[in-house]
């Protein structure tokens, strides 16, 4: 008992500082009563507020008129993931103009480019003003042959010429490809024994923008792919995977330890999955894949 009794004995000084600790707390909670913590309110002007903000509204509207101003016209087949964002168009947007346009069909209105698209009446009525289509798009009675740089753009793939033969002087009859452009095209096809095995190759092409991509593959098209032996991608080993156009080491641990989880890929489909891998350069990745059963 004694023992006990000793662990609740204080000293006088124990005593003194409890004391002044349960007098501090019963200090400030009455404080927090009777002393006022609100922040007091700002005073403003706000004669001088509404003039500033009618000033805010006026330049918002000034940087509106000249983003319009420079816009020139221009054929909607062509909007990139860019121009489309500049006009005010969501990717969802934008990705259905762009998948019409792969299947390689061609918008001649704007009543289509909205039915396309989906976008807005109102941004149709933004954007529509812009529209430049081809002349016999618009005059019927202008002869398709008369319009050169659109006379290309339908042909039949019989019609086309072979991209694995096509020479510099016949690519630069293409409108946006000149001498540069044309020599190198040649230079990046010579670096394979065969030339091209797909059309969507010219994408690896330096300096090719989509719209020159669209130009050309409506005049040439690879009628003599290069021969290649395709891969297996569920037997596929990591030294394999590294012999095909953008695939690295590092990706085709990753393509292996994806596989391994998944116990192997259903469709090629599913490499867009892996971490870090190119979803831009599916299209030319898969031309050395296969899934074999």
């Amino acid at each position: 008992m004694n023992n006990l009794k000793s662990h609740f004995t204080l000293t006088k000084q124990q005593r003194n500082g409890i004391f002044l600790l349960v007098l501090l707390i019963v200090t400030l909670q009455v404080s927090y009563y009777f002393i006022d913590l609100h922040p007091e309110a700002v005073a403003y002007n706000q004669e001088a507020y509404d003039v500033f903000s009618k000033e805010i509204d006026s330049l918002r509207q000034i940087e509106k008129t000249a983003i319009a101003s420079k816009m020139y016209p221009f054929n909607p087949n062509y909007i990139t993931d860019y121009k489309g964002s500049t006009l005010g168009m969501s990717n969802e947007e934008i990705d259905r103009l762009l998948a019409f346009r792969k299947a390689n069909r061609w918008i001649n209105s704007a009543k289509q480019f909205q039915e396309v698209t989906k976008i807005s009446d109102s941004l149709l009525a933004a954007m529509s003003p812009y529209f430049k289509f081809p002349e016999w798009i618009t005059n019927p009675k202008t002869s398709l042959n008369d319009n050169k740089g659109y006379k290309d753009q339908y042909k039949s793939t019989a019609q086309k010429e072979d991209l694995n033969t096509a020479t510099a002087k016949q690519l630069q009859k293409v409108n946006g490809v000149g001498k540069v452009l044309s020599e190198r095209i040649i230079k990046f096809r010579n670096k394979f024994v065969g030339g091209f095995i797909a059309d969507v190759q010219l994408q690896d092409v330096y300096g090719l923008s989509p719209e020159v991509i669209s130009r050309i593959t409506n005049r040439f098209t690879v009628k003599t792919p290069r021969s290649i032996e395709r891969i297996d991608l569920n037997k596929a080993t990591v030294a394999q995977l590294v012999t095909v156009q953008h695939i690295d080491y590092d990706l085709a641990s990753a393509i292996i330890e994806e596989r391994t989880l998944k116990d192997g890929f259903q469709n090629l489909e599913e490499l867009q999955k892996v971490k870090d891998f190119p979803v831009n350069k599916f299209d030319i990745i898969k031309l050395y894949l296969s899934l074999e059963n």
